[in-house]
């Protein structure tokens, strides 16, 4: 039985999500070429320990970023343990941009420890800071203006008031408004109104 009733549409898919599988087809296919390539003018051996030389320096790079993101999260723990203790308003913790040329290393030394040359390049050019400068300013502004060109009321404008601070942590200073019509502070003995379903 049909009801007449146009059937629904598919969403629509992303240009990234339409093209990702060929560019992953590509970028195998020019990996091998490459290996084979440089194989055949130095050797066999030579790629062996480009290989083995790309796997030992991205494992270093990865523990050495995961250990720096660990001390960065433990000195965050400990700011605000020491804020908590004095009694003060924990801040928003400073953003120094360390976030992101860490996760740009760490980035780095996993396509490194990934077999292929094109990927060992890409992973060396991401360990040269002034790159991962660049990449994470380009990222910031990026999710910036995704941020505010979402619609109101979406997970991303979600987000965006989350992150709404003052940079030195104080308290922005507000009225409460109270439904039952009532104006300054409540009193001890005063009964509270009933809570809305």
């Amino acid at each position: 039985m049909t009801t007449g009733a146009p059937p629904p549409l598919a969403p629509k898919r992303s240009r990234a999500r339409k093209y990702l599988p060929l560019g992953i087809a590509a970028w195998l296919v020019l990996e091998i070429w490459l290996l084979t390539v440089v194989a055949d003018a130095a050797g066999g051996l030579t790629v062996l320990a480009l290989l083995v030389g790309g796997a030992v320096l991205g494992a270093a790079v990865v523990k050495r970023a995961g250990r720096r993101a660990f001390a960065n999260l433990t000195s965050t723990f400990q700011q605000a343990q020491a804020a908590a203790q004095t009694g003060a308003m924990p801040g928003a913790p400073e953003r120094t941009g360390a976030e992101d040329r860490n996760g740009f290393l760490m980035l780095g030394g996993l396509l490194l420890m990934i077999p292929g040359l094109l990927s060992d390049a890409v992973g060396l050019l991401l360990l040269v800071p002034p790159v991962r400068s660049f990449l994470g300013r380009y990222a910031e502004r990026a999710v910036e203006r995704r941020m505010s060109a979402a619609p109101p009321g979406s997970l991303q404008d979600a987000f965006q008031q989350a992150r709404m601070h003052r940079p030195d942590g104080k308290v922005v200073q507000g009225e409460v408004v109270r439904e039952d019509g009532a104006q300054g502070p409540r009193r001890a003995d005063e009964p509270r109104p009933p809570l809305m379903p």
